[in-house]
């Protein structure tokens, strides 16, 4: 990790990364900050397109999805710290089986039901400091880019028809997670890929495009009427909103496999360009009770209730103050700590003093993996303009 130069606060409140001048009258030497990331470097360019798997409406937010979109905010965060234009896109699936059955359920249309709990979403997010996204794709609004990625997969034979339906072949994408099959097939399973559907070549295979029932969202197709499937939903909002290529791609820790080695597979497939992301940020789950936070288990603690009694910087200091890629097991308790924290960095801010050292000490402890505990370990320390740095940076203020 090679640690900044004399830092100077710009204007904007960018790091001063500029080179010096040599004896001989010579132009500065161009500086760059090195950022590590998911185990190795990935240099810092501009702009940084991150993309982040976002919601699926059908319910309010829980600690465990906050985690991870409070770590791209600080991803996004740390890049602009670094000198780069950080664009964010994080895609709203609103075709989604499952959410057209929660709103059947509750006697609602899908996409109303959806904009109903985004407003929600987008409460909890806001209270939690998390910057609005540059980009915000709707998966009904990009229907004809899945058309689009469908038919390019189709030319390159990347897939094939069967009975109103195109599949991605999956081929190697198993292989490339270094999962084993059985692994692989009990998490494609999960997620509802069914792999033992004897329409496919593969078991691995995963549907761009899908016929509709009666009740399902659906829109005429050259393979008639259908609805897109959710990794091709992705892979085509990350094309139609930032390019065949991306810098990161975040998500849960269980979105790894399937949806985005299925999403990666199929974008670098239709477009020739590879890697899709230079680096992925698998957010550590969020446990309670012994098991992963989920809706399906019913072991949920909603943001909304915690920040009834607590302020958006404690619950994002509670979830930012560890490893982004580490699982842990939630305790009201926790937040006692997390106060303490706040507590001692807000104290550490207030004092005086400017130390250009400390300063860059605690841009290198962000820019090695988001290292944020080593960080706030260095603030504290130091106070004064390091302490308000970490404070700008984190979005604690």
């Amino acid at each position: 990790m090679a640690t900044l130069p004399v830092p100077p606060m710009s204007p904007s409140g960018v790091l001063g990364l500029t080179g010096r001048v040599t004896s001989q009258g010579e132009p500065p030497a161009l500086r760059t900050a090195d950022l590590s990331l998911a185990g190795g470097p990935l240099p810092v360019t501009s702009p940084a397109r991150i993309y982040v798997c976002g919601i699926t409406p059908y319910d309010v937010t829980h600690l465990g999805h906050a985690a991870t979109f409070v770590w791209a905010d600080v991803l996004g965060s740390v890049l602009r710290m670094a000198g780069s234009e950080a664009v964010t896109s994080r895609n709203v699936t609103d075709v989604d089986d499952v959410l057209t059955r929660a709103a059947d359920a509750r006697g609602r249309h899908y996409d109303e039901f959806a904009l109903s709990q985004e407003f929600s979403f987008e409460q909890d997010m806001r209270a939690l400091g998390v910057r609005p996204p540059t980009h915000q794709p709707r998966a009904r609004h990009h229907i004809p880019h899945v058309q689009q990625l469908a038919a390019a997969l189709l030319v390159d034979d990347n897939a094939y028809v069967r009975e109103g339906h195109v599949f991605f072949r999956a081929g190697d994408v198993v292989g490339r997670t270094g999962l084993d099959a059985a692994r692989a097939r009990e998490l494609a399973a999960e997620f509802g890929d069914e792999p033992d559907d004897p329409l496919r070549e593969s078991p691995f295979d995963v549907p761009v495009w899908r016929p509709s029932g009666e009740h399902d969202p659906a829109w005429p197709s050259p393979w008639g009427w259908g609805r897109p499937g959710w990794h091709a939903e992705c892979a085509a909002m990350a094309h139609a909103t930032l390019g065949s290529g991306i810098d990161v791609l975040v998500g849960g820790e269980d979105l790894a496999f399937p949806h985005h080695a299925h999403q990666v597979a199929m974008a670098e497939a239709a477009s020739g360009v590879a890697p899709f992301a230079r680096a992925q940020l698998h957010v550590g789950a969020v446990h309670q009770g012994g098991a992963k936070m989920a809706k399906s288990t019913g072991n949920l603690t909603l943001v909304a209730d915690l920040l009834r009694d607590h302020p958006g910087t404690a619950l994002r200091m509670l979830l930012l103050d560890r490893a982004w890629n580490q699982s842990w097991e939630f305790a009201p308790g926790l937040l006692d700590g997390a106060h303490a924290r706040l507590d001692a960095l807000y104290a550490a801010a207030g004092r005086p003093g400017a130390s250009a050292a400390a300063e860059a000490a605690v841009a290198d402890r962000l820019l090695d993996d988001l290292d944020v505990p080593g960080a706030l370990d260095v603030a504290v320390e130091a106070g004064g303009d390091a302490a308000r740095l970490l404070v700008r940076v984190l979005a604690l203020g």
